[in-house]
């Protein structure tokens, strides 16, 4: 469930927390006719597992350490069938860890597929649609996604909750003054934290999406990923802190073979994840 709100509040030593008005974000970047590619990255937070990522039977990504980011990936728009496997599987004899059907690669689509813990402890993989519209001037976007093997949280900024209740596999997209809180994670109603306090900069014109994620064996814990190139204009291209655009990003892999897409997402991976 995709929830948007607003409200306002002080967050102690980082200042007020303003959370603007306005209309919901657009579930998916707006389409154009004359592009026929979108734009995906894949998350894995599946602690303790690694695993090789298959995309309509083909590998994808060999040897994804859990907690890690791929840069983002120009796939061809259609239908792909995803499959993850614990490293050196026999895809053809070995039942995967996870799958996920009729995954629809639309154009201009900005999607995060991430593979995690169902509420239960159930590998799943989910592709969450990530906002690329405009922030507005002066401020910033948080999105927190719920990704844990956890009852519902709240999630705090500087010990004050702006998102109460998100249960997996939820997100809650606020719009925020540019500020550095110290963020974690308690469970619902309580003061029990979950994910241990973390420094998150929401900076201007940029989308910050946290990931609390792990489980109560392995411990939780944030991934981030950071999208800058927003404060004007839509980019549809992540890019900053998370690793996601540099002087090494990969040309665009438009009609190339899934070989050579595993190759960049391999080199273009990146530990994202805060550890307490």
């Amino acid at each position: 469930m995709r929830r948007t709100r607003t409200l306002t509040l002080v967050t102690g030593t980082a200042g007020a927390l303003v959370v603007g008005a306005g209309a919901a974000p657009a579930l998916a970047a707006e389409a154009d006719p004359a592009t026929d590619v979108a734009t995906v990255t894949v998350l894995h937070a599946i602690p303790d597992v690694p695993v090789d990522v298959y995309a309509n039977g083909e590998e994808l990504i060999a040897d994804f350490e859990p907690g890690t980011l791929t840069d983002p990936l120009t796939l061809p728009v259609g239908d792909y069938d995803l499959e993850i496997f614990p490293v050196d599987a026999d895809p053809l004899a070995d039942e995967p860890t996870a799958e996920l059907a009729d995954v629809a690669l639309t154009p201009g689509l900005d999607a995060t597929v991430t593979a995690f813990l169902a509420e239960d402890g159930t590998p799943t993989l989910v592709p969450f649609v990530n906002d690329v519209s405009v922030v507005p001037a002066g401020q910033s976007r948080l999105v927190v996604r719920h990704v844990a093997a956890a009852p519902a949280v709240d999630v705090r900024a500087d010990g004050v909750p702006v998102v109460t209740g998100l249960a997996n596999p939820d997100e809650e997209v606020l719009v925020v003054d540019p500020a550095v809180v110290s963020a974690d994670a308690a469970l619902t109603g309580t003061d029990t934290v979950a994910v241990e306090p973390v420094d998150l900069d929401l900076a201007e014109g940029t989308t910050t999406t946290v990931y609390a994620y792990g489980s109560e064996d392995a411990g939780y814990q944030f991934a981030t990923q950071t999208t800058s190139g927003t404060a004007s204009a839509p980019s549809g291209v992540p890019g900053g802190d998370a690793g996601l655009a540099d002087d090494e990003l990969p040309l665009p892999l438009v009609a190339v073979s899934m070989a050579g897409l595993a190759a960049a997402a391999v080199a273009g991976r990146r530990l994202v994840t805060s550890r307490s």
